[in-house]
């Protein structure tokens, strides 16, 4: 029974799913030596891992590294690890701890983790890609593109804000 629940969500019953995560801030947390999200995201994803009594390998981190860019040192390590087999499972908080570069976003889901058969979840987003008939799963699209549209939208809001600063005789320097 169980067996046949495995393979109807898409689950080979026999994997073995050896575990990274990733954890992602895109700013730095004043002057303390980890960020409290970076903390909580830690605690949310063991949590998962324990709960589904996954096999933990190693931590990937990038504290401080914006998401529109995919070249961060730990997100590096973590493919690395990934093409040497060390790792055959991503987990994340969230869609957006991974990148917020929709095309990006897009090559690694889409394209680079199936073909290297390599399972990604972004636990609060429901999103598991070894389940077929996941509604999480469909709507990925749309959410990388929502977190794309994030930065660019904070980013006008700033220019703005700035612009009227500077307009108003106001000081926008250091």
């Amino acid at each position: 029974m169980i067996v046949k629940w495995f393979l109807a969500i898409g689950i080979e019953f026999n994997k073995i799913f050896k575990v990274g995560i990733y954890i992602r801030l895109s700013r730095e947390d004043g002057d303390k030596l980890e960020s409290d999200s970076i903390s909580n995201q830690r605690d949310i994803l063991q949590r998962y891992i324990k709960e589904n009594r996954l096999i933990f390998v190693d931590e990937y981190k990038d504290d401080g590294i914006s998401g529109t860019t995919f070249d961060r040192v730990g997100f590096n390590r973590m493919i690395k690890d990934c093409e040497e087999k060390k790792i055959n499972m991503i987990i994340t908080k969230d869609t957006s701890r991974l990148g917020r570069d929709h095309i990006e976003f897009g090559y690694y889901v889409e394209r680079y983790f199936p073909e290297h058969n390599i399972r990604y979840v972004a636990v609060n987003d429901g999103v598991d890609t070894f389940k077929r008939d996941s509604s999480a799963n469909d709507m990925l699209v749309f959410k990388s593109a929502f977190n794309d549209m994030y930065v660019k939208d904070i980013s006008n809001k700033l220019r703005s804000s700035l612009y009227t600063k500077k307009r108003n005789g106001l000081f926008v320097g250091a």
